[in-house]
């Protein structure tokens, strides 16, 4: 998302909002215009307070104020020309229009500063976005990726949705997760679980142990000793739940685990089934309660396959009838498609079956195995000590 430079008048593009400008000059030349030429007992002065009232709603403060100041012009043309300035009638209406135009000029320089701090909100969700959820590569070793976020909240870009990838010596690793609930709450127990991945997924020889540690990391944040009392009391019932998976570069397959998350979809030759674990995993946080099996599972995930990655946001958005949003169905009608076009299917049909409002943060990631070998690449930690060493000789 790219920004820019704040307009004085906000709400509407320029020019749709200098031709609507000329709606309330239009109504203070008829009615100045016909008040004069109306007999004597017909007032049409009353009529001027629309203009800057009208103004108020799509212009800011200076332009409220001078189409108000016109009105008051304009008012005081017709006082003098039917009678005087100093007249009972003309000077009632001369106060009143005042008035209302100084109260509407004030309304639109609260609503133009309302705004301003909207956008501010909007640039500072973005940051966090960036920081936090970073988009992911088009392309990482064999595979080809893409991925979107959409947020509930209308003014907010991030929430409790995650999704990461990370670079091992035999393959790449991807996390997709929910975070129990919204808010600033969700969102730090995202940007944890999305550190901790980042961190140790190219340690973790083992998927079982990276998952492991993840849940450890988090079970710590919910055992805090010096959270506050009455927050430690609902985070008591926070979870994260999670999907991960390690796509090895040199073999057809990849490995999951399923942490209470909704499962993955694979599209094969128009053929589209749940990538199903036999024995999931509790969500992340709540392993201390269940008996829990970490161990991963294998499913052949071949060069032309697409994996599918998802939310609950994504199949739980309803239709005015109450439907939930068939996504194995949608998948399947758009399966020869790239990543990239079919989560842009996705996206649009999702916010057109759910009327263009989601209750939920969804999030998608679509996975294609490429035909052909790859060179398998260097982990992360390794890659970050040839690059010192290269800079020292240098």
């Amino acid at each position: 998302m790219t920004s820019s430079r704040l307009r004085k008048d906000h709400g509407l593009p320029g020019e749709p909002r200098h031709a609507l400008l000329a709606v309330p000059i239009a109504l203070i030349v008829i009615v100045t215009v016909v008040d004069i030429l109306a007999p004597p007992s017909v007032h049409l002065g009353p009529f001027l307070v629309a203009a800057p009232a009208v103004t108020a709603s799509f212009a800011g403060p200076w332009t409220t104020g001078c189409v108000g100041a016109l009105a008051v012009l304009a008012q005081a043309v017709v006082a003098v020309v039917r009678t005087s300035l100093t007249d009972l009638n003309h000077t009632v209406q001369l106060i009143t229009l005042i008035l209302i135009s100084v109260f509407v000029t004030f309304f639109a320089y609260r609503r133009e500063r309302h705004e301003k701090e909207l956008t501010q909100l909007r640039s500072v969700a973005t940051a966090a976005q960036e920081v936090v959820l970073k988009p992911l590569p088009h392309r990482i070793g064999p595979l080809r990726i893409a991925s979107v976020y959409l947020a509930a909240e209308t003014e907010a870009q991030i929430g409790g949705d995650l999704y990461a990838a990370a670079r091992t010596a035999q393959g790449t690793r991807i996390i997709i997760g929910d975070v129990r609930g919204k808010g600033l709450e969700a969102i730090g127990d995202a940007a944890l679980l999305l550190g901790a991945f980042r961190g140790a997924a190219h340690r973790q020889a083992d998927l079982s142990a990276l998952v492991t540690f993840l849940e450890g990391t988090v079970s710590s944040d919910l055992d805090d000793p010096t959270a506050p009392e009455d927050e430690t009391e609902d985070r008591g019932e926070a979870f994260i739940t999670a999907a991960v998976l390690d796509v090895p570069d040199d073999e057809p397959a990849l490995h999951l685990i399923n942490c209470g998350h909704p499962p993955p979809l694979l599209v094969r030759g128009g053929q589209v089934r749940l990538l199903e674990v036999h024995h999931p995993a509790p969500p992340l946080g709540l392993t201390e309660f269940v008996e829990t099996d970490l161990s991963a599972e294998t499913f052949a995930f071949q060069p032309g396959d697409i994996v599918l990655l998802y939310t609950d946001g994504v199949i739980e958005a309803r239709d005015r009838d109450g439907t939930f949003y068939p996504l194995a169905e949608r998948v399947a009608d758009k399966s020869g498609k790239r990543p990239d076009a079919l989560l842009a299917h996705l996206c649009k049909d999702l916010l057109h079956h759910a009327g263009g409002y989601l209750d939920d943060d969804a999030a998608m990631v679509a996975i294609e195995r490429m035909p052909g070998p790859s060179r398998p690449a260097e982990p992360q930690g390794r890659l970050r000590e040839a690059d010192r060493a290269a800079r020292t000789r240098s």
